[in-house]
This record gives structure tokens, C-alpha cells and sequence, in this order.
């Protein structure tokens, strides 16, 4: 297992804040598990959401499942670094652990929609911004069916959001990359936390 830089010295070097968006199916959580687990340095927040589970889903890995009660008493605690109802839910990034794990120096990946990433953009200036977009909008709805987690309504849906989804994630993030290989696409988005 590899580490990204993190030398020492005798005051710790916060971490950087990473945000990780893309549309659904294009491959952002897989891309962001795998360089979780590749690289010592290198943490991946779990966002809370007032959503139901997934077939396959598992609570306190994929997400943290809440009711809407206790998603408003965290928000009205300011208790979510950002948040934004997405399909009906509620999805929010705790801000504890996220701040706890940069101010000990370790690099934090947020997978999160893009409303998301922008409102930590606001807040976290020097934030980085890199957007996973799928190679053409049929291998998008290819890999929504094949995954198997949403109905055919659920599928339209995200396919419809896409379009304005991936010209949002262009124009506003600072990074791109097309997840057309997953072995490059992980490697590149590496390279770019690298670069920071």
C-alpha cells in the first residue's frame, strides 16, 4: 500500500479537501473506494442521507441511513459541512470528521453531487474540484441498468439531471476526467492528488 506525501515535521501540515462528483453510474465511488484502499494517506468521508438503502448497500460503509427528524436536528446543530436534497432525500457531509482528519493531516475525499461540491467550494476555498464524467450518455445508461440499484423511473431521471450535471462538472470543477478504462481513470485522478 502506498502513501501520498505526508512528512513529517513538528507541526502537522493540514490535509487537503477533495471533492469527488460525477453523475450516477459514472463510476465516482468505485474510483474513490479503490484509491481509498490503495493509499495510507487518504480518507474518504461517508455522507448521511435520509434516503433507503440500495440492494447492497451497507449502513455506516456507504452511507450513514438517518431519518428526516435526525437529519434536520444535525442541520440545525450545523453539524453538516454542506448538504442539498437530491431525488426527494436528504444527503449531508458530517462536519466533525472531515475536519478532524485535515487538521491531522490526512488528504479527505468527499463523494458527494455536484450542488454539494460547490457549496464546499464556497466554504473551502482551497477545496479540489474533480468531476468523473462517463464516456457518452448511452454507456451512462448501460452501466445505471447493469448496477441494478435504481428503477427504470429512478434511471430517467439521473439521465435527464446528466446533461446539465456534466456541463456543470466541466465548466465549474477543476478537474475532469472521463472514466472510459477504470484502471486509468483511477490512476489519473491519483496523479491530481498528487499534484496538490
Amino acid at each position: 500500500m502506498s502513501a501520498f506525501p505526508n512528512p513529517f515535521r513538528s507541526e502537522v501540515t493540514p490535509g487537503t479537501l477533495f471533492v469527488i462528483s460525477g453523475t450516477g453510474g459514472s463510476g465516482k465511488s468505485t474510483i474513490a473506494n479503490e484509491l481509498v484502499s490503495r493509499h495510507d494517506n487518504l480518507w474518504r468521508s461517508i455522507s448521511m442521507t435520509t434516503r433507503n438503502p440500495r440492494p447492497g448497500e451497507v449502513p455506516s460503509f456507504d452511507y450513514y441511513f438517518v431519518s428526516e427528524a435526525d437529519f434536520k436536528a444535525k442541520f440545525r446543530n450545523d453539524e453538516f459541512l454542506e448538504y442539498a436534497s437530491v431525488y426527494n432525500s436528504w444527503y449531508g457531509t458530517p462536519r466533525a470528521p472531515v475536519e478532524a482528519k485535515l487538521a491531522e493531516g490526512v488528504h479527505v475525499l468527499l463523494v458527494i453531487d455536484i450542488q454539494g461540491g460547490l457549496t464546499v467550494r464556497q466554504n473551502h476555498q482551497d477545496a479540489v474540484l474533480i468531476f468523473i464524467q462517463p464516456p457518452d450518455k448511452e454507456t451512462l445508461r448501460q452501466r445505471m441498468q447493469q448496477r441494478n440499484k435504481d428503477s427504470k423511473l429512478a434511471i430517467e431521471t439521473r439521465l435527464n439531471a446528466a446533461d446539465e450535471e456534466m456541463d456543470i462538472g466541466t465548466n465549474q470543477y477543476d478537474h475532469v476526467v472521463v472514466n472510459d478504462d477504470l484502471e486509468k481513470a483511477i490512476s489519473q485522478v491519483a496523479d491530481i492528488i498528487l499534484q496538490h
